[in-house]
């Protein structure tokens, strides 16, 4: 009887628990639930909006209101730890919203920094899809010191962080937490010329803690591939002044150079170039909210700052560096496709250039025109690339067509032609398509065709003329005005889930293929490429995100030769203190230069943490064993890569990021070292105010022996009203008694460039 009573108990208690619990889950399901796909309709405001930081003005009181924002990391359409509001509205020239960032504010991360320098703060924004057709987003975001960052979000899941635009922004940290006051001028916009608009967006927070929380107004499904298909609405915004002006950007350019007459010997003469002065002239035609027209005259395309170092000691392939210049941004999404047939760092000292970019309805197309007087020639090739560089002058012409359709899916055509002075000709033309299906399931494919008539002058390919290529060996490799035509193709089927992912794929480029105005490194090739992962987030009391992967791959030539082939598996996690760590094993088998080498095999580990607010670290080693592919024989070396960076904050407007790269190759028979050697690399930011910083890179590169040494005082009103003046200087260790450390070439420079809009 006592036990019954005892049973009875224990069910009534379990029972009521069970009750309670679900009247609890119940009544917090019932008190938060995500907005999934929300609708703001936005007021024409009344009265006039000063961009300050502050909120009192009383146009803000008609504003729309966001609110009720969810996690989407690490949480899963939850409740945040934090609130958000965000106050919208327009005038008649821009578009208004201002963040109300709920918060301790001795736990918010906020830095005086350059533009597009916040991407380590507290931040807060919107993503802006103006056309609503999931192909491209604006990605506008602003610390809480109003400091401005933006980039472009692109189909695929890419981002452009290139991308400049003009807009107006102030912040200041409250008791509360912070808050951010935004100016969008609809001329900055792309939108369809509608009388009243419908756009998708979301407001976005990010908030790095002991995890990188981000809060979205539109609540993000992650078994859904189409992030800004699960975007809100934004509706309401008519009769705008749509951008139908002109721009006008002229710069002013100076610079003095200096170099040794012979650079083999440190006490040769100095040789002091004259004063060179330049202007050149940047027109935007804003021929409608849709449609945009670009000019240059005589472009200063050049960059403030060296491209970091790579250590490519055992590369046969050419490298890629970013396109920086911002004559090429407008659109520049446009243009990319997985076979790379637009490579815009190709124009390298244009004369004059034109550009036409325009979208109508769910169809966007661009066309670029350029008059370049160097034009490099990328040959890819079997087992190596050659880039030649020349002082010949090209022009090249490049049309592009891409039309939208159904939920994220598109379907594109792509021409380019580059004619060089003399007879030389590299055109391509191709079509690509995307089709998400299924939910889950995307299809991507696109085949181009090339066409290349080579310039006769066989001086150009000296250290080449006897080389042979094609399927049969039919060509040389001379520039003798050979022709011939080419293909290359691409098809991939993704499965992007919660859980479950893959990728396979499948490329080839035959012996023939070119990309004179792209980047395509390779050819007379055939890759099948599968990659499978789990993706686990258990949100716990350490481990955050775990995602075990498994790669397997195989490459073979156009006379079907096995080339490579390789299998990789793989573990990521993230932990508690925003840390993540990637580990891999890789084993493969490769034959290079008729060599067939079994035992590649490598160890990789890359670990890149934020532990507090003052200090980012990331590191990576790799060991193992590789081919070395410069010998005349190529042999197995034994291998060490290591790396190390940071990111360290002695104070909100100071910061330093050194960096080392370190590689090494042991020949295994005799222990003597095949390459050994390291570069470093520190540079160091000081921000007096939101306009004016003053930066100085210091790099050293251990292989070269060589010391390069760049100051930069820059005052920046926005991307493209700018004036700085700098310096670069090379030294280089010659380790003689009569010249240790020699300074080999030296630069001065000065830029001022102000953008007029009428």
């Amino acid at each position: 009887m006592i036990k019954q009573k005892m049973i009875s108990r224990i069910f009534f208690i379990f029972l009521t628990a069970g009750i309670f619990g679900l009247f609890r889950y119940a009544s917090a399901d019932e008190i938060f639930k995500a907005a999934y796909g929300p609708a703001l309709s936005i007021p024409r405001l009344s009265g006039e909006i000063r961009i300050d930081g502050d909120l009192g003005e009383s146009a803000w009181t008609t504003a729309a209101v966001a609110e009720n924002f969810s996690e989407a990391n690490p949480g899963d359409m939850v409740k945040p730890p934090v609130a958000t509001r965000v106050l919208a509205g327009y005038d008649e020239t821009n578009f208004y919203f201002a963040f109300i960032a709920y918060d301790n504010p001795d736990l918010v991360r906020a830095s005086m920094r350059d533009r597009d320098d916040i991407w380590r703060d507290d931040y807060v924004g919107i993503i802006l899809d103006t056309y609503g057709d999931a192909a491209w987003a604006y990605e506008i975001f602003i610390n809480p010191l109003g400091i401005q960052g933006d980039l472009k979000w692109l189909q695929g899941g890419n981002e452009d962080m290139s991308f400049d635009m003009v807009f107006y922004s102030r912040g200041k940290i409250t008791d509360s937490g912070f808050q951010v006051e935004v100016a969008l001028p609809f001329s900055s916009l792309r939108y369809p010329g509608d009388s009243i608009q419908t756009w998708k967006a979301t407001f976005w927070r990010n908030m790095p803690r002991e995890n990188r929380y981000q809060l979205t107004w539109s609540a993000y499904d992650r078994g859904k591939p189409c992030w800004p298909c699960q975007f809100g609405t934004l509706t309401g915004i008519m009769q705008t002044k749509s951008g139908k002006n002109f721009e006008l950007l002229p710069a002013l350019t100076g610079s003095e150079a200096a170099y040794r007459t012979d650079r083999d010997n440190p006490l040769s003469s100095f040789h002091n170039e004259k004063l060179k002065t330049d202007l050149s002239l940047n027109g935007r035609a804003l021929l409608a909210s849709n449609l945009t027209a670009d000019l240059t005259w005589n472009p200063d395309f050049s960059q403030v700052e060296s491209d970091p170092g790579q250590i490519d000691v055992n590369s046969s392939f050419a490298l890629f560096y970013d396109e920086r210049r911002p004559f090429f941004q407008e659109g520049s999404d446009l243009f990319q496709t997985p076979i790379q047939m637009v490579y815009t760092r190709t124009f390298n000292e244009p004369e004059a250039a034109a550009k036409l970019t325009g979208q109508f309805g769910r169809t966007s197309f661009g066309y670029i025109g350029v008059r370049d007087k160097s034009s490099p020639i990328i040959i890819p090739l079997e087992e190596q690339t050659l880039v030649v560089p020349t002082a010949v002058k090209s022009f090249s012409n490049i049309i592009r067509a891409k039309s939208g359709f159904g939920e994220d899916s598109y379907v594109g055509l792509m021409l380019t032609d580059r004619r060089l002075d003399g007879g030389g000709v590299g055109s391509s033309f191709g079509s690509d398509f995307s089709l998400l299906f299924l939910k889950n399931y995307r299809l991507l494919a696109q085949g181009e065709g090339s066409y290349t008539k080579e310039i006769s002058d066989t001086s150009l390919s000296d250290g080449f003329n006897d080389l042979a290529f094609g399927k049969q060996n039919e060509y040389s490799g001379g520039f003798n005005g050979e022709k011939y035509w080419g293909h290359s193709f691409f098809a991939e089927f993704i499965r992007e889930a919660r859980l479950w992912n893959f990728e396979l794929s499948y490329w080839e480029a035959s012996p023939t293929f070119r990309a004179d105005n792209g980047f395509e490194t390779r050819n007379d090739v055939k890759r099948l490429m599968y990659e499978t992962s789990f993706n686990f987030r258990p949100n716990g009391k350490y481990i955050v995100e775990w995602i075990p992967s498994f790669t397997v791959a195989r490459i073979w030539n156009f006379r079907n030769q096995r080339k490579d082939e390789w299998i990789q598996p793989s573990l990521y996690f993230t932990t508690k203190g925003m840390t993540s760590v990637n580990l891999s094993y890789m084993r493969s088998r490769e034959t290079y230069k008729g060599v067939y080498f079994p035992g590649i095999r490598s160890f990789d580990l890359s670990i890149e943490s934020v532990p507090n607010s003052f200090l980012e670290l990331g590191g990576y080693m790799s060991l193992g064993r590789r081919i070395a592919r410069h010998p005349d024989v190529p042999l197995l070396g034994k291998t060490t890569d290591i790396g190390f960076d940071a990111v360290i904050k002695p104070s909100s407007r100071l910061v330093l990021a050194p960096s080392v790269d370190f590689a090494r190759m042991i020949a295994p028979d005799s222990g003597t070292a095949i390459y050994d050697g390291y570069i470093f690399r520190i540079r160091t930011n000081y921000q007096f105010t939101r306009e004016l910083f003053l930066r100085l890179v210091v790099q050293y590169d251990d292989f070269e022996r060589s010391t390069g040494i760049e100051p930069l005082l820059s005052y920046k009103v926005n991307p493209f009203t700018i004036f700085y003046v700098g310096s670069s200087h090379n030294y280089r260790d010659f380790d003689s008694p009569r010249a240790k450390f020699a300074e080999m070439s030296r630069q001065f420079f000065m830029k001022f460039q102000y953008l007029f809009r009428v």
